[in-house]
């Protein structure tokens, strides 16, 4: 296997493991592709910082860059990796002191949005299952 084939499975398994799903392609596969194997093969699997940290990192870059649709997205990456919601909600209120209030306002409205649609999610199954 060559070295970019293994980056881009590297990429991939990490994508999955922060996302807990495949990478999608849009309407731009090539910027998909340098994504997996460049900042998911490559920065992410770098040693000295766990998944976890890295998403705290990722998710506080977005927040701070007021990136809606990437905030949204690393919401749901630091859930499905375990953290709760207080500490993603912990996490946005920090950042009033460092980004500024409006920056923490737009963070928790996106997070509450997210946690509702989770919610409203989770109702839908267990109506299911039953």
């Amino acid at each position: 296997m060559s070295q970019p084939d293994a980056r881009h499975e590297q990429g991939v398994a990490m994508f999955h493991q922060v996302f807990g799903r495949e990478p999608r392609p849009g309407s731009h596969p090539e910027f998909l592709r340098i994504t997996v194997d460049h900042l998911f093969g490559e920065i992410w699997t770098r040693p000295h910082l766990s998944v976890e940290e890295r998403e705290l990192v990722a998710l506080t870059a977005v927040a701070l860059a007021r990136t809606d649709w990437e905030l949204r997205g690393h919401i749901g990456a630091a859930l499905h990796l375990g953290m709760s919601r207080e500490k993603v909600v912990e996490v946005i209120i920090q950042l009033a002191y460092y980004g500024g209030w409006p920056v923490a306002n737009n963070g928790l409205r996106v997070a509450q949005e997210v946690f509702a649609e989770l919610d409203a999610t989770a109702g839908k199954d267990a109506d299911r299952d039953r």
